[in-house]
């Protein structure tokens, strides 16, 4: 039986102490290839940067798998970096070896071997001193998950992974998740083509802010349950009341 790599108790998350995700229990096996899916405003995106570290619960919790196994690398919307940034290629990829190499480490042979490597891998080969802002969307998204390679982690966190990119590089990258699959790695992506995980995620979670299904992906996005999910986004209240209960944590 595998290991649990994250398990939920009783997680609330929100901001301002408003709750977005309400009450999440269970727990993701280790190698597990999961979608996380739902309407927009449901919490998938809350979810993935609670599990994360960059939003504490306002109640419950979140536990990682201790040491190396809860090392995790964190693919955030393609809409929270900069392109204007004057880095090149190579500086951004370059970034998934700062845990192992420190802020100021220089990346050394073997670092640049690896870094070329990676790029290669994603079909980036030669693209190491161009400027970031001259990459198209999808040329972007396959520096981002190069760096991913570097990071090398067991845990793997993507939020809207193929959001405003082509075909090919969705067709590319989707190859490339399902090679982390193969090798027992724990990918959790946050995902909007209901055909697509269809097709090639075996289990999706779908969140309304609370849990509406989990299982089988092909079973969760039925269409009664996404119904159910899009009647419980539309009723949500922006104006409810503010959880207070443990306030002091968030």
């Amino acid at each position: 039986m595998s290991q649990p790599a994250l398990i939920f108790d009783n997680l609330t998350l929100g901001y301002d102490r408003h709750p977005v995700v309400h009450h999440l229990h269970g727990e993701i096996a280790e190698g597990a290839l999961i979608a996380l899916v739902g309407p927009n405003g449901a919490g998938k995106s809350t979810l993935l940067k609670s599990i994360a570290g960059e939003l504490r619960p306002i109640e419950g919790g979140i536990r990682r798998r201790p040491g190396e196994g809860g090392r995790f690398a964190y693919l955030p919307q393609q809409t929270a970096l900069d392109p204007s940034f004057p880095i090149t290629v190579s500086d951004l990829v370059a970034m998934g070896l700062w845990r192992r190499l420190g802020l100021f480490g220089g990346i050394g042979r073997a670092g640049r071997v690896r870094l070329a490597d990676a790029l290669a891998q994603v079909g980036l080969g030669g693209f190491e001193r161009r400027p970031i802002g001259t990459l198209s969307g999808g040329q972007l998204q396959r520096a981002r998950f190069a760096r991913l390679l570097l990071q090398d982690a067991p845990l793997i966190l993507l939020d809207e992974p193929y959001a405003a990119v082509d075909a090919q590089t969705v067709q590319d990258m989707s190859r490339l998740i399902q090679r982390w699959h193969d090798e027992g790695r724990t990918v959790i992506a946050v995902l909007h083509d209901l055909d697509h995980v269809r097709v090639e995620y075996p289990e999706a979670l779908l969140l309304a802010r609370e849990t509406i299904a989990r299982g089988p992906a092909v079973e969760v996005l039925s269409g009664t349950n996404l119904a159910r999910a899009r009647a419980l986004a539309e009723a949500f209240d922006e104006h409810a009341p503010v959880c207070h209960r443990h306030a002091e944590a968030a």
